[in-house]
């Protein structure tokens, strides 16, 4: 898949609020500071559609971009970031569980992890929830660049050892780098195989 047209579409601060259209949607999600508004930049072929910002945990609304006016991808709030208030957290969590929860229009998550990083609790307890709840949804390793290769395939292999211990079935797993546009083809084919 080539993605022709992205246009930013709105933004929700609740799931009411949301398109209406019934359009399939791909959401993307991951702790603050991952590399979501990169990603899908990179994604789209656009180099501000997603505001990318120093700031870690900026996206605080649900912000729905239209692709080839046919389906959404969907950017939703970064949890664990601790510079926001508690009521504000609550408020992220409420939204974000609501809308994977609730939104009959998602049909994939794509949860974003830092690959630089070994396995974060924050990211295995979410990885959990969505396995309790049965949500479809995949693992993106970002930053893959910034890794030789070998250092990227152990954390993957770590990934897939830590969830072995309570996952009969891994999910699916994706390597992109923003930068290189590592990975762009294979998350694009996946979310076509979806439609």
């Amino acid at each position: 898949m080539d993605i022709k047209s992205a246009l930013f579409k709105c933004s929700s601060q609740f799931v009411d609020q949301c398109p209406k259209d019934g359009r399939p949607e791909f959401a993307f999600i991951g702790r603050s500071n991952v590399g979501k508004s990169s990603l899908i930049n990179m994604l789209t072929n656009q180099k501000s559609l997603a505001k990318v910002s120093a700031t870690p945990g900026k996206t605080r609304l649900i912000n729905h971009f239209l692709i080839d006016e046919q389906w959404y991808m969907v950017d939703l709030p970064g949890y664990g970031y601790a510079r926001v208030s508690k009521n504000e957290r609550k408020g992220f969590s409420e939204m974000i569980t609501r809308y994977i929860l609730e939104r009959e229009q998602m049909v994939f998550l794509f949860l974003l992890v830092d690959s630089r990083l070994e396995p974060q609790k924050i990211d295995l307890e979410f990885i959990q929830f969505l396995g309790e709840n049965s949500v479809p949804f995949g693992i993106v390793f970002t930053k893959c660049d910034k890794l030789s290769q070998n250092k990227v395939e152990s954390g993957v292999a770590l990934y897939r050892r830590v969830l072995k211990k309570s996952w009969d079935e891994l999910p699916i797993m994706f390597l992109t780098s923003s930068e290189k546009k590592m990975g762009k083809d294979s998350v694009l084919d996946f979310v076509e195989s979806c439609m």
